[in-house]
């Protein structure tokens, strides 16, 4: 049972912003986590080669990295079913603190590349184990009725630490100490972050064992894969997660020389309007959670998220392509794409609810959807920029994510009319769940 705290007021403030009481530092210490996580993430590469380690060796160093946490992000669902979320959080945060250590008080003295790929690399395993662990626990932990909001909570807390909070430390801090003495920093608001999630929270859910009885750990591996077809909903909303960041990770590649080079803009502005796109991206993120839990999750992902990004998309090329370097249309288009890519934010909640035995494996799902887009995006762009040019990238763009406001009519929780058996999971009980498209 899960001790209940005292009905503060504090705690009540907590509970009416829709966060779990019982999880609260979770989510204070999932922000100074992921704030030491991204403080590197303005500025390690181009300091590495200051370092004289050659731009080919930094770029297979970050790939090396990002493997890592694709990786680990899918096996985070799948080792919280088998341990319990609270064990893969300590797991997360040990990866990441060693393995810094040996980045830092190694590899970096000693200009040492094996080793810089030994430190760096293998830390990529920390960050997803320790934030996508917590939101195992979240999703055992929160009624369904309350689960979009704190989903958005999350992905405020996770967002607005990576990368956000942590380049504005970063630019703070390494006038004064410098970037080595930074990194270490890092560290310390990593360690720091980690503490205040794992050692308050009196929610005893995260050290349970949420598989079902008689599943080995052999079953709960292979499960986590093949529940993409036994329940084809699960599938459906990986895809429809793949989709949501697959623009944002092919932009990156494309739109800062369209927008420097084309429009007109200078990189300063180029950087402002980033800036300005994530920023609105966090606070939507809490927003959309909300409204998932008021108006329905799939609702809200079909038109805040797949709706919204179909327009938005499409605004953020044509506006500045035919106003030119006008920098306050071009904010305004920016920061819209920004809050409707958080219009995806309630398929965090509405995934395990899909698959309500096994929610650990239907995370896992979620978050191998995640890792998909951050090379869907990018081979878009590969193999399209030459043929069709940055326009026909945007409208490819477009396409998908009408295809996804498509695809979520599809993902019906198991207890709503019309719903097709949901495999192995079962129908979840009716007064527990609110419809996933009706107002909740």
């Amino acid at each position: 049972m899960t001790n209940p705290l005292p009905r503060s007021p504090i705690t009540r403030a907590i509970t009416r912003l829709g966060i779990p009481p019982t999880l609260a530092p979770g989510y204070l210490g999932l922000l100074l986590f992921m704030i030491g996580d991204g403080v590197e993430s303005g500025y390690l590469s181009p300091y590495l080669t200051d370092q004289g380690v050659p731009q080919p060796r930094v770029a297979l160093l970050f790939t090396v990295y990002g493997v890592a946490a694709g990786l680990a992000a899918w096996l985070s669902g799948v080792l919280s079913e088998l341990c319990g979320p609270r064990r893969v959080m300590w797991a997360g945060l040990a990866i990441w603190g060693a393995f810094q250590v040996v980045f830092l008080a190694a590899a970096l003295p000693l200009g040492s590349y094996p080793l810089m790929m030994l430190g760096y690399g293998l830390r990529g395993l920390g960050y997803p184990l320790f934030a996508y662990g917590f939101l195992v626990w979240i999703a055992g932990a929160v009624p369904r009725a309350r689960l979009g909001t704190a989903m958005g909570w999350f992905w405020f807390a996770f967002t607005g630490g990576l990368p956000t909070l942590g380049s504005l430390v970063a630019g703070g801090l390494i006038p004064h100490i410098g970037a080595y003495a930074t990194l270490w920093a890092a560290l310390g608001l990593v360690a720091a972050g980690g503490l205040i999630a794992l050692l308050p929270v009196r929610d005893d859910r995260g050290g349970r064992r949420p598989r079902s009885e008689g599943d080995s750990p052999l079953a709960t591996l292979t499960g986590s894969v093949t529940i993409l077809w036994r329940n084809p909903r699960v599938g459906t909303g990986a895809l429809v997660r793949t989709i949501n960041t697959a623009s944002q990770f092919g932009f990156f590649v494309i739109l800062p020389v369209h927008f420097t080079r084309t429009v007109g803009f200078t990189l300063t502005q180029w950087l402002h309007l980033l800036s300005a796109m994530f920023a609105t991206n966090i606070v939507a993120n809490l927003l959309c959670g909300m409204i998932g839990d008021r108006f329905g999750w799939r609702r809200t992902i079909a038109w805040c998220g797949g709706a919204g990004c179909t327009l938005s998309t499409l605004l953020l090329f044509y506006v500045p392509q035919a106003a030119g370097a006008h920098f306050g249309l071009a904010l305004v288009v920016a920061a819209f794409y920004g809050a409707t890519l958080a219009g995806y934010v309630p398929i965090s909640a509405l995934m395990p609810s899909l698959e309500p035995r096994h929610q650990g494996q239907a995370l896992a799902a979620l978050n191998l959807g995640a890792g998909a887009s951050t090379f869907v995006g990018p081979a878009v762009v590969a193999v399209f920029a030459g043929p069709l040019g940055v326009e026909g990238v945007v409208w490819i763009f477009a396409g998908m994510y009408a295809v996804s406001t498509v695809l979520t009519v599809f993902l019906k929780l198991p207890d709503e009319p019309g719903a097709a058996p949901a495999g192995a999971a079962g129908p979840a009980p009716a007064a527990a769940a609110p419809s996933a498209s009706a107002p909740a």
